[in-house]
């Protein structure tokens, strides 16, 4: 759905606790957190830090640390429990495209191809230009759209500004690709130096024939859908790909915006060429019946992720109790298999009769030899009886012509 944090994350081999990490206190506000967050991914990002090896790894200890900090419930957690109580399974990685070099690039365009989600960092330059407020950025009025294409690792910006009746009616930024380009929708706030930091991201996602992402204040939590959330989790255990699929609605971190401009951005992010896009802003105000049909549905689909969490409990028994019963069919069959087979053994016992292996062939050849002799006995008895019937025949021509003759003779 809407709005996501600046940067992922992995879990590094050692370590540190995050609020050293970020050298922050333990009571900092969030605030205080995004800004040292920000500072430190900026000066660790690889594409900064070309030569020097280690900073790759800070930059992921960096980001990693945020995310537990930056989000509440991981933060309430570790404060209670340390990293025990943090699933490192579920924790996000993004990769830098711009530091990744041809060959691995091509590999991570391979897996995205295969539907693997695979999160990327927005690159240092676009940060840095960002933050020392040197970049474009062109007007977008609410209730109008823009079109245009942006190159990879690259950001256009706009100005979305909105008044105190759009504020509180509520306001909808979204941006779409029929071409289906990977991009990232970024918010950003204004520092107090003038420039802008990087505060929400969202991936853009695949709905139907086309790619979008979109970010919604609405005065109420809205959320977003997380594709890559238990991403390791589910490759480790394909079966629970349908039980996790709702896992990844995550609450937005803003609901509402202030009236005046606000800063968008989309940050093109194809692997190889542009990403082609509309971005459109508009206001809630006219769209009151979807509004509420979202807030509606969203609730649906809490109430049933919290029916799912439970059914999986139940379905992993059962299967478990399934597999345990086909185990002893298998087991059963064979026993009730082998205990037949000992008593027809057995059975086979009960003679005194040892029948030598090929006896039924000689009594076979005795019977047919038999039956042949027998067939020729037949055939002389035929043969004997078709003589006698031929000498009668014979006689009676012979006696008949022989009483006619004397007829005539007398």
């Amino acid at each position: 759905m809407s709005s996501k944090k600046a940067e992922g994350s992995s879990s590094p081999a050692t370590r540190r606790d995050p609020y050293e990490v970020l050298s922050v206190s333990r009571t900092a506000s969030d605030q205080e957190i995004k800004s040292s967050y920000r500072k430190l991914a900026l000066k660790y990002h690889p594409d900064k830090n070309a030569n020097n090896p280690d900073a790759s790894e800070l930059f992921k200890e960096v980001a990693y640390s945020y995310s537990i900090l930056s989000d509440p419930d991981k933060r309430r957690q570790y404060d209670n429990a340390g990293f025990e109580a943090i699933d490192a399974d579920g924790m996000d990685m993004e990769i830098d495209l711009s530091n990744l070099g041809t060959v691995n690039t091509m590999f991570a365009a391979l897996f995205s191809k295969l539907g693997v989600p695979i999160k990327t960092s927005v690159s240092a330059n676009v940060l840095e230009e960002a933050m020392n407020g040197t970049v474009t950025v062109r007007p977008l009025p609410i209730g109008t759209s823009v079109s245009g294409k942006v190159e990879k690792q690259c950001a256009h910006f706009f100005g979305v500004t909105i008044s105190e009746q759009q504020a509180e009616s509520g306001v909808v930024v979204r941006v779409t690709s029929t071409a289906q380009s990977k991009f990232k929708l970024l918010y950003f706030e204004q520092d107090s130096s003038g420039g802008y930091g990087l505060a929400l991201q969202e991936e853009s996602e695949k709905t139907g024939k086309v790619t979008s992402a979109g970010m919604y204040f609405l005065h109420f939590q809205v959320y977003r859908m997380d594709s890559t959330i238990n991403a390791l989790a589910v490759a480790k255990d394909p079966e629970s790909a349908f039980f996790k699929r709702l896992e990844g609605l995550q609450p937005c971190e803003v609901s509402e915006l202030k009236a005046g401009t606000h800063i968008f951005a989309v940050y093109g992010d194809n692997f190889f060429k542009t990403a082609s896009y509309t971005m459109e802003a508009l206001c809630a105000k006219t769209y009151e019946d979807t509004t509420e049909n979202l807030k509606e549905i969203e609730a649906q689909i809490l109430r049933k992720r919290n029916d799912l969490r439970q059914f999986e409990t139940e379905y992993r028994k059962a299967l478990a109790r399934f597999q345990e019963v086909t185990n002893r069919y298998t087991q059963e069959k064979q026993t009730v298999d082998e205990l037949l087979k000992q008593r027809d053994s057995i059975h086979s016992s009960f003679s005194v009769v040892k029948t030598p292996s090929g006896s039924n062939l000689s009594n076979g050849s005795s019977s047919k030899a038999q039956g042949d002799e027998s067939k020729g006995d037949g055939d002389s008895v035929g043969e004997e009886g078709g003589s006698e019937s031929r000498d009668k025949s014979k006689r009676k021509w012979f006696n008949l012509n022989l009483k006619g003759s004397d007829k005539k003779v007398g």
